[in-house]
């Protein structure tokens, strides 16, 4: 009887075992790049034990791998939506979207993304592979509209954009007078023709003809805020306070939020030693922002010229804490290096 259960066990035992021999065989060759022989361990571990997730995982790992993207898909499915695992979730779902990327399914491998994210929002390869998703995404769009639309403003709308990013600021400009040509009455571009010129030069020509697009911009989005703010802090910068003044006030009428107007409407105030004004205008700005610098400082100013030194001395201890620089493992690790921590 003992020699009968003890042939039952072992006859039981080969399957099982020689399953996770299988498997673990399996795995190795896959992480060794040998997915031929991995395949062939991992379907059988699979035949053996169908309830080894882990194998399953693999074994679609392995199709995906071997560019076997009609095999691998559902299996890549299921592990990345069960585990076992976070590092085998992860892996099975880059190489999903890799799969719908290959298949065309652009929309689903972003889904699949955005869905790693939310579970692993600090991983590296999900950051990295939604990153470049998108770089992707963006450069096949753009090539589709310079193909299509070669003579749309919005060609050169996104030139000049490319420019700015580059730094290449006349350039941007000359893109952006281009579209303007093209649909003088398109939101946004005068705008963008302004700030490219300031971009590049304050200059006085500069200055005049940076107020000159903004201008423009507020005739064909008349509440625009933002250019209200450029035209105030141009004309602060010629002198001329009065007018600067009216169109920040112009900003916050169209946008109470506009933490930079503020500020620099309180910073008008206080050279007027209008200090009340000037205050409830910064302590609004700090509110919104509380980590604003410009902001804290401004207010710190206005409280000790208001005669006010306690809540000043106050701002300075929050500005101190502000400008600090961070402590923890990475500060720590800079400093062996030799290097100063971020300010």
């Amino acid at each position: 009887m003992r020699v009968t259960k003890g042939l039952v066990l072992t006859l039981a035992c080969g399957a099982l075992c020689s399953g996770q021999t299988s498997a673990t065989d399996g795995i190795d060759a896959y992480r060794a790049g040998h997915y031929s022989v991995a395949r062939e361990k991992l379907q059988s571990a699979v035949s053996a034990n169908p309830s080894d997730a882990s194998a399953r995982g693999f074994l679609a790992l392995t199709e995906a791998a071997q560019h076997d993207c009609p095999a691998a898909l559902p299996g890549l499915q299921s592990t990345m939506e069960s585990g076992p695992g976070a590092d085998l979730m992860t892996m099975a779902g880059l190489a999903l979207s890799q799969c719908q990327l290959q298949s065309g399914l652009t929309a689903e491998a972003l889904e699949t993304l955005d869905k790693l994210l939310k579970r692993f929002p600090q991983n590296a390869d999900v950051l990295y592979s939604r990153a470049n998703l998108h770089m992707r995404a963006f450069n096949d769009a753009t090539f589709a509209m310079f193909q299509q639309t070669p003579s749309s403003y919005r060609v050169h709308q996104l030139s000049a954009e490319v420019f700015e990013v580059e730094n290449r600021y006349p350039e941007a400009a000359a893109e952006y007078r281009k579209a303007i040509a093209l649909n003088p009455k398109a939101v946004d571009l005068h705008y963008r023709l302004g700030r490219a010129l300031l971009l590049e030069s304050h200059g006085e020509s500069n200055l005049e003809a940076a107020g000159l697009e903004f201008a423009a911009e507020l005739a064909v989005n008349p509440e625009d805020a933002a250019s209200e703010f450029q035209l105030g802090q141009i004309a602060q910068a010629q002198g001329k306070s009065a007018e600067a003044r009216a169109h920040l006030q112009a900003a916050l009428e169209w946008s109470p939020q506009f933490a930079e107007a503020l500020v620099a409407l309180g910073k008008l105030d206080a050279l007027a030693r209008r200090y009340a004004e000037a205050i409830g205008h910064l302590e609004q700005a700090v509110k919104l922002q509380p980590a604003n610098e410009n902001a804290h400082y401004a207010l710190m100013m206005a409280y000790r010229d208001s005669g006010d030194m306690a809540k000043a001395k106050q701002e300075k201890a929050t500005l101190d804490r502000l400008q600090k620089p961070p402590e923890g493992e990475f500060t720590d690790f800079l400093k062996k290096l030799g290097e100063k921590p971020p300010q």
